[in-house]
């Protein structure tokens, strides 16, 4: 092999090199997305860390932790409102999920007195699922990533 071919062959090799080194593995997974939502005023705050958001709840209450992969990962949406769930029977708050939501909860964990039941279509409409009275990590085939809104009772 002459000085020319293996100068060549040596700049290919650390071409190639720097190349996939910049290059993210492919099992690199998106650091996930966690939000929380005030349902008195409508604002949502998202960050990649929990620990961030912990102020945004300050003075609400928690009424529950939605998560789009089973076993409470993944990207979450937590939801507050203006105090604890009544056991009256009846759904005392519901929200619609934002498209980034709908057809995406996978596992729950109900907070606030609260029992969690998950609509297949907006305004609490279709056959619901529920309650969910504690943390679930597999909310089931039923409504596994088919919610879009939720009511809290």
């Amino acid at each position: 092999m002459g000085n020319g071919t293996r100068k060549a062959t040596v700049t290919a090799i650390a071409t190639t090199a720097l190349t996939l080194s910049a290059v993210a593995p492919a099992s690199a997974e998106p650091t996930p997305r966690h939000c929380v939502l005030n349902t008195a005023t409508g604002v949502e705050h998202c960050s990649s860390s929990r620990i961030a958001l912990t102020a945004q709840a300050n003075g609400d209450v928690v009424q529950g932790t939605f998560f789009d992969g089973p076993d409470y990962t993944g990207n979450s949406l937590t939801i507050t409102g203006p105090q604890l769930c009544e056991k009256d029977g009846w759904v005392n708050w519901q929200f619609d999920l934002s498209d980034d939501w709908k057809n995406k909860i996978s596992s729950v964990q109900p907070w606030g007195n609260c029992w969690i039941w998950l609509y297949p279509e907006p305004n609490l409409g279709g056959d619901r699922d529920g309650p969910f009275k504690e943390n679930t990590g597999n909310v089931g085939s039923f409504m596994d990533d088919r919610t879009q809104s939720i009511g809290f009772s």
